[in-house]
């Protein structure tokens, strides 16, 4: 279905209206802190941009559907007023919300659970993956992706993107790989530097809150000796990969700490720094148990 066609200023129809004859017809979760600060700005200079509703069954129902500006319309209403300037069109219950939707959309931000749910419902509506794609401003590959993970129930891979914890491509990975491989893929994903020692701690556990979630619902509610067996590997490879990137650090410090003191006992080197007034060398800062040439 297309979107509705673009009106020309002077052929829109503005009015106030009662604001509780306002029907919220896509309703969206919001930061309330971010909100206070919006309504406080409305307060401060008034609404600036109108709502959107559509009138088509107001005769019928009494009420408008709210199409665009939720926010603009709770503020009004948090601050004590009673109507609401409105741009007002007449559009079937079908058109009012897809552009709701795309709405919403514009305004959930990437990578949350709001921006998937808003992808899915669009795409649950007919429209074809590139026509979301170019609403979103997205690749077609990333709007698939990110639907395939709302429609296998997938929250917690989500809310690993959305925490910034891993790329949303690691967590199509997860999704489509069984228990026996997830370790595979996370130590391919180490080894890629897609996890790292910053972030690997928070995506082993949401990995394995995910798989013990299918596993109770499942059935499987006993602590198993393979269960056992299976955490001792898991626990033991993320300490492996750890050791390795620390031992990988440690040797690039000793590199540096020794052409730092290869520099100091350089005759050459030293002149040039006296004549600088730089000879004071710096104290290294930590405990290396390493002997530094003087």
């Amino acid at each position: 279905m297309d979107t509705a066609p673009i009106r020309l200023m002077k052929d829109r129809r503005r009015e106030m209206i009662p604001i509780d004859k306002i029907k919220v017809i896509n309703s969206r979760t919001r930061d309330e802190a971010q909100f206070a600060l919006n309504v406080q700005s409305i307060d401060a200079i008034g609404q600036i941009k109108d709502i959107r509703v559509n009138d088509k069954f107001l005769a019928k129902d009494g009420v408008y559907e709210l199409i665009c500006g939720e926010g603009r319309l709770i503020a009004q209403q948090r601050l004590g007023k009673t109507h609401i300037r409105a741009e007002v069109v007449t559009c079937s219950r079908k058109q009012a919300y897809l552009e709701s939707l795309v709405e919403n959309l514009a305004r959930s931000h990437p990578g949350t659970m709001d921006f998937a749910r808003e992808l899915k419902s669009l795409h649950d509506e007919g429209w074809e993956y590139e026509k979301i794609a170019r609403i979103a401003c997205r690749s077609v590959e990333y709007i698939r992706q990110y639907i395939r993970l709302v429609e296998n129930g997938e929250e917690r891979l989500i809310q690993g993107v959305e925490q910034e914890v891993f790329p949303i491509s690691f967590a199509v990975l997860v999704a489509q790989a069984d228990d026996a491989s997830i370790q595979n893929v996370l130590m391919d994903a180490f080894d890629q530097g897609i996890v790292n020692s910053a972030n690997f701690a928070k995506a082993r556990a949401i990995i394995n809150a995910r798989m013990d979630g299918r596993k109770r619902k499942k059935g499987a509610n006993e602590y198993t000796v393979a269960a056992l067996t299976e955490d001792i590997a898991t626990a033991t490879q993320a300490k492996d990969s750890y050791v390795r990137e620390a031992q990988g650090k440690e040797s690039r410090l000793f590199t540096l700490l020794d052409g730092l003191a290869a520099l100091w006992n350089d005759a050459g080197f030293m002149q040039m720094i006296q004549a600088e007034h730089l000879e004071k060398r710096p104290e290294l800062a930590g405990t290396y148990n390493i002997a530094i040439a003087r």
